[in-house]
């Protein structure tokens, strides 16, 4: 699989779905959020039969941006049945993205 690019049409539905989702809400022109992007492309390749990756542009969704109290990017959130298990704000190394996801979909 790859990393799903969601808008507000199909953001309910993904989150709601069997799988958590680990959701990175970014913009373009975000340096960290660049930076990020490779990382994130890893954790998708390596976790994919535990979570699904996607990804927010917060200029093209600003209502989800709004909904969730995004204040600063890149802001990552887990979620599970449609519930927040947990929100990290700012860039992450791999392994912190990973102790984030591990921690809240195995324990």
């Amino acid at each position: 699989m790859a990393i799903l690019h969601v808008n507000e049409e199909n953001f309910d539905e993904l989150i709601a779905g069997e799988k958590p989702v680990f959701v990175d809400f970014f913009a373009t022109w975000c340096g960290p959020c660049k930076m990020l992007a490779p990382i994130l492309e890893q954790v998708e390749q390596e976790m994919n039969d535990k979570v699904v990756v996607a990804k927010v542009d917060i200029d093209e969704c600003m209502e989800l941006a709004k909904k969730f109290g995004i204040m600063s990017i890149p802001t990552m959130i887990l979620f599970k049945d449609s519930a927040e298990l947990a929100r990290a704000v700012g860039f992450r190394q791999k392994s912190q993205i990973e102790e984030m996801i591990n921690g809240k979909i195995d324990g």
